[in-house]
């Protein structure tokens, strides 16, 4: 599975973007899928996921009522809405695939390449 994460750019404090994750395979729908963020110096952190059928998901206590997570199995597509962003939001994004819903990054074993979100004050 090949996953091409875009959609980041820089925007102000309480501004909105939607990040978007295209996979390449057909079958993307059978896999859960979940966003990570990483900033320079630091570990990969999970930020949301969301199960193959979109019926569960889950989010870090620090995006919650601010991050949505959403997926259009038709499109082979998942979407991270952030809203309210705020400056310790600012990062690189990655979007990633596995088998299951999970907030642990060692369960991925797909990943994309990265889309930088920069969010000023």
């Amino acid at each position: 599975v090949q996953l091409q994460a875009s959609g980041g750019g820089l925007v102000q404090a309480g501004d909105s973007l939607r990040l978007s994750c295209a996979a390449s395979s057909r079958t993307f729908g059978t896999y859960g899928a979940g966003w990570f963020r990483q900033v320079p110096g630091k570990e990969r952190v999970f930020v949301a996921a969301i199960a193959m059928s979109g019926g569960s998901t889950l989010y870090a206590d620090s995006v919650k009522g601010r991050f949505t997570i959403s997926r259009d199995n038709a499109k082979n597509t998942v979407y991270l809405q952030m809203n309210n962003l705020k400056p310790e939001d600012t990062a690189v994004y990655y979007c990633a695939a596995g088998v299951t819903l999970s907030t642990t990054k060692g369960l991925y074993p797909y990943w994309g390449q990265g889309t930088q979100v920069t969010v000023s004050s």
